[in-house]
């Protein structure tokens, strides 16, 4: 399900721009999952969110996910990863963050197909 109705080929987007909209989705799942699980501090939600969305964290999930992916998702996820992002990260390895960012671009790219479906199946893997 999108949020908004507007028109857009995901495929035309440049892999940081779909990075951009991926980590926000990305993060919004985590929320989601954290909130459902348990009504406790935010500051605790805080703290375990940061196990999900660190570029280690977002590492270890395409390690999850990396074998359930379609040739077409391995192609954005690489699109994304291989993307110059123009600075160094400072709480992960390069390597890292090139691949939290092919994560990200991939579940950008989903969102933007409004393929929720397959992004809850993958979160779910990941998450699991």
């Amino acid at each position: 399900m999108r949020f908004l109705n507007d028109e857009i080929n995901p495929k035309q987007l440049s892999p940081l721009n779909l990075a951009f909209i991926g980590d926000g989705i990305y993060e919004i799942l985590v929320r989601e999952k954290l909130v459902c699980d348990a009504n406790r501090p935010v500051n605790d939600l805080h703290k375990e969110s940061v196990k999900y969305v660190s570029a280690k964290a977002q590492t270890a999930a395409y390690d999850r996910i990396r074998d359930m992916l379609t040739e077409e998702e391995k192609a954005i996820f690489k699109r994304g990863r291989n993307a110059k992002v123009g600075h160094n990260p400072k709480s992960a390895s390069q390597g890292e963050y090139h691949i939290a960012t092919g994560i990200e671009a991939l579940f950008g790219y989903l969102y933007l197909k409004d393929n929720t479906e397959r992004l809850r199946e993958l979160f779910d893997k990941i998450s699991s």
